[in-house]
């Protein structure tokens, strides 16, 4: 890349002699050149330049056309050879924990049973007895020796004097060993709780492998983090976002405690991208008390309320109107109950603020909907602070199509995460059979009905990584290109709809897309650089493409060394 300040005078036509006045300076701050603009703005899909001034777009348009900011202070970046797309946002994260994946254990892309469990050995071996050994990222589907969920004897053996909890790479189900249930008083005549489960031996012993709500009982028990872990954590994910490409983030379920750090982190000047924050449930009262909170800059934006139902597949936790293929039950549902929930849609309708429901399985789905529903009937219009609501159902993985329809009519946005399609692609013919699989991650028929869809990436569940996301969702094939049966490659999207879901509707749902989600005149110059072209290059050249560079409002908050 060619940093210049380019200084324009009259030239003298030597034809003439006549002097030939040229364009006045415009001073801007910031212009990208001599590159292809993908700006997810349907009126003008592509550009050659670029130019900011404070933060917001001035121009778009060509280079020619851009030679008049290219003056005075301008920083002016020759981006020949890359490519800039309107910057990319994940529609649901979890930053902190993004962060604490820097320093903690992770068994992400691990590939047998056997080597993780020697990597919780190698790690355990560090830890003092009587404290906590910590981790997660665990996923069984990924495993070539052995396919079943991690219990306590895969490590009670190293473990005998140490607690252990660790969360699957699902962050709604966790290995605990003997340690740690006898601690938390869990014993073979400790009941499930509502919205959980222990799976046992078969005489009814805890075996280990906790879900859902069950997870409370050690979650309550592990000493928590200071601020300042926690903070630091933030900091951490917050490079890592940037440094992937990530121009906003939408945290689904940051504690008061993480906002409050956050807007320390703010204060400081140490946002490397912008976040679009809910709360989780549990603290919905503060939320109703407190309302939106938001920035000046709107580099961060306090506005929801995120909710949990059900589980997940992989773990046959998520709610199935109908038994799983594989098990003789259909999951479970009331990680909050309707009873717990309706009072809050009620105050959620009367405050303007926005609902994000995490929901997997097709019975948790259609709950929702009815619950939406009937919020909206019981709440009079006069009394709603807004009409636009925007309400959001997180992963949504199994629609049936007339549910599918139902989010039109309601207006309920689908976030959705492309890499959960490809990766729970591989267990999700045992779990579901062939029909429900026709309307398993449905990302094509929700968008024929004209439903934007938010994707994203669940990260630290998932890498948290856009081109994962943007492969994903156009080829519906594993990372080696490949593919199974029942994975209906019809559903894919095309690469302009993938760069729609990563940009401007995830805009539209944070009610952002008069500020960001497409290049724009009046916009925030946010915009990620790649040394390829994503839009054309071969599908596993996406994959193997670089950030080169990420800018949050006209300012360079990553550049690489390519």
């Amino acid at each position: 890349m060619k940093y210049r300040a380019a200084f324009f005078t009259a030239l003298s036509c030597l034809t003439t002699g006549a002097v030939i006045a040229q364009p006045a300076c415009e001073p801007v701050d910031l212009v990208l050149h001599n590159t292809t603009i993908y700006t997810a703005n349907d009126l003008q899909w592509t550009a050659e330049a670029v130019a900011s001034r404070d933060g917001r777009i001035v121009f778009v348009g060509s280079n020619a056309d851009a030679a008049r900011f290219m003056c005075g202070s301008a920083t002016v970046i020759d981006l020949s050879g890359k490519t800039v797309f309107a910057g990319f946002t994940d529609s649901h994260q979890h930053l902190e924990g993004v962060g604490r994946r820097t320093k903690t254990l992770s068994l992400f892309g691990i590939g047998t049973l056997t080597e993780t469990v020697q990597t919780i050995a190698d790690w355990a071996a560090t830890v003092p007895d009587e404290e906590w050994v910590l981790g997660r990222g665990w996923i069984e589907r990924e495993w070539t020796d052995e396919q079943r969920f991690l219990n306590k004897f895969d490590v009670d053996a190293f473990t005998a004097n140490k607690p252990l909890y660790m969360p699957r790479a699902d962050g709604v189900s966790a290995l605990v060993n003997s340690k740690a249930l006898e601690l938390a008083g869990v014993t073979r005549d400790t009941p499930d709780p509502e919205g959980g489960r222990f799976e046992r031996d078969l005489d009814g012993t805890p075996n280990g492998y906790v879900l859902a709500n069950a997870m409370n009982y050690f979650t309550s028990i592990i000493p928590p983090d200071t601020n300042e872990y926690l903070k630091d954590n933030l900091e951490r994910g917050l490079r890592a976002n940037a440094a992937m490409g990530w121009t906003q983030t939408q945290d689904a379920g940051m504690s008061y405690q993480l906002v409050d750090l956050m807007k320390q982190i703010h204060a400081e000047g140490n946002m490397a991208h912008r976040v679009y924050a809910a709360v989780p449930v549990d603290e919905a009262s503060t939320m109703i008390e407190r309302g939106r909170e938001t920035t000046a800059d709107d580099m961060f934006d306090v506005r929801g309320i995120k909710v949990f139902i059900d589980g997940t597949l992989g773990s046959r936790g998520a709610a199935l109107i109908e038994n799983y293929s594989d098990a003789d039950h259909n999951g479970f549902m009331n990680r909050t109950t309707k009873e717990e929930l309706v009072p809050i849609l009620h105050e959620a309708l009367r405050k303007g603020i926005q609902i994000e429901t995490h929901v997997i399985g097709d019975r948790a789905v259609r709950s929702l909907l009815d619950w939406y529903e009937e919020a909206y009937a019981a709440v009079p219009r006069s009394e709603w602070a807004s009409t636009d609501l925007r309400w959001r159902m997180e992963h949504a993985q199994i629609i049936p199509p007339v549910d599918q329809q139902r989010f039109v009519e309601l207006g309920v946005l689908p976030s959705m995460q492309p890499s959960h399609g490809i990766g729970d692609l591989n267990f999700a013919p045992d779990r579901l059979g062939p029909d429900r699989l026709g309307y398993a991650y449905p990302w094509q028929q929700l968008v024929d009905r004209g439903l934007m869809i938010l994707a994203g990436s669940d990260a630290p569940v998932e890498a948290g990584d856009p081109r994962i996301e943007f492969y994903a969702a156009v080829t519906r094939k594993r990372l080696d290109g490949t593919s199974g049966p029942g994975w209906h490659p019809e559903l894919a999207v095309s690469r302009e709809t993938a760069l729609k879901m990563l940009t401007i509707w995830p805009a539209h749902g944070a009610f952002q897309e008069q500020l960001r989600g497409t290049v724009e005149v009046g916009k925030y110059a946010d915009f990620t650089v790649f040394n390829r072209d994503l839009m054309t290059i071969p599908e596993q050249e996406i994959l193997t493409s670089e950030n080169v560079m990420t800018i949050v409002g006209g300012s360079i908050t990553y550049q690489s060394d390519l």
